[in-house]
């Protein structure tokens, strides 16, 4: 029995349990992300004057990792930290038989058909604690809102390469297979006490996410000491990209949902833009994130680009097995 060969799914789980481990930064309790929600635009760098109109509608484009279309609101960088505080705590999967297919399955041998959900529960005041919101029950309406508005939005992800996705939906046509629906599906309280349980239940697309483990970790203690916003959209991609030591200005420009050669970006805008991304950066380094980032100037002429170097402030476990070796 020991000596049987693993199989190739077998040495497949092994390799991916070793990639998984060497890539271990030892962050203190992590939150699971579903990578496309890790590594997008679709939470625009800001709190206020977000876009509420029912029929806003938007694409998102990341190069390379994901195309997200948003629709029923502009969502910002509250909603990213609520949805991340709820992200940090392990779903429970629910199953149940699924009514609309149990009677007509009663003569067949067992019922193969059940509907599975996942579902966080949590408290009020671990939510407004990690938010950085006082303990006040004044907070819980404020945070009840802005699940509430997560549970207006509707996103449609598509499978595959963002940038035949984004020609195929110029010719008005779908790129192949994705879903569309709500990141959270309910959200119900036992009370509005601060201790009253929450429980958050996620849509259909984050369960299948779940499932098909298409998660990233991030050291969510970071995320949520940021105070710059377009730190809050930089760190997501930055943390989960374990084995890069450097972003460049165009896919900053991307997390942040903008193209800085854009008609409507002026020389004013792109200062500015620079402007934000080394407060970003500062604000990394101060909330424990990088250690350290250096900004190298990149191109000649009028389309003049930055590239971002960093060292993130906590090594992966391949990095210390090796600093180890040379001890």
């Amino acid at each position: 029995m020991g000596d049987r060969p693993l199989s190739e799914a077998e040495i497949r789980r092994l390799e991916r349990l070793e990639r998984t481990r060497a890539n271990k930064r030892g962050r203190k309790n992590p939150a699971a992300v579903p990578a496309r929600l890790a590594r997008t635009s679709a939470f625009a760098p800001k709190r206020r004057n977000l876009i509420t109109d029912s029929k806003f509608r938007r694409a998102y484009i990341v190069p390379g990792h994901s195309y997200v279309e948003v629709s029923g609101r502009e969502l910002g960088s509250q909603h990213r930290d609520a949805l991340y505080a709820v992200f940090r705590m392990k779903p429970r999967r629910i199953q149940v038989p699924n009514p609309a297919t149990l009677a007509v399955r009663r003569d067949r041998e067992r019922d193969e058909r059940l509907l599975v959900f996942y579902e966080t529960q949590t408290t009020w005041r671990e939510l407004v604690r990690t938010l950085g919101l006082s303990e006040h029950p004044n907070n819980l309406l404020t945070l009840l809102t802005i699940f509430e508005e997560l549970q207006t939005v509707v996103i449609r992800v598509q499978e595959g390469d963002p940038e035949t996705i984004e020609a195929a939906t110029r010719r008005g046509q779908l790129a192949g297979a994705g879903m569309q629906g709500n990141i959270i599906e309910t959200i119900s309280w036992t009370g509005v006490d601060l201790d009253s349980r929450v429980t958050v239940r996620y849509g259909e697309w984050v369960r299948e996410m779940i499932e098909k483990t298409r998660l990233v970790s991030l050291n969510a203690e970071v995320q949520f000491a940021l105070s710059s916003d377009h730190a809050k959209s930089f760190w997501p991609y930055i943390d989960s990209m374990v084995d890069h030591t450097y972003i460049d200005e165009p896919m900053l420009a991307a997390l942040a949902g903008r193209d800085l050669w854009a008609e409507h970006e002026t020389s004013a805008t792109r200062a500015q833009f620079r402007k934000d991304c080394k407060q970003a950066f500062r604000d990394m380094v101060r909330a424990g994130g990088l250690s350290s980032f250096h900004v190298v100037v990149t191109g000649i002429g009028r389309k003049k680009s930055r590239r971002y170097r960093y060292v993130h402030a906590l090594p992966r476990q391949a990095e210390l097995s090796l600093g180890q070796g040379f001890a």
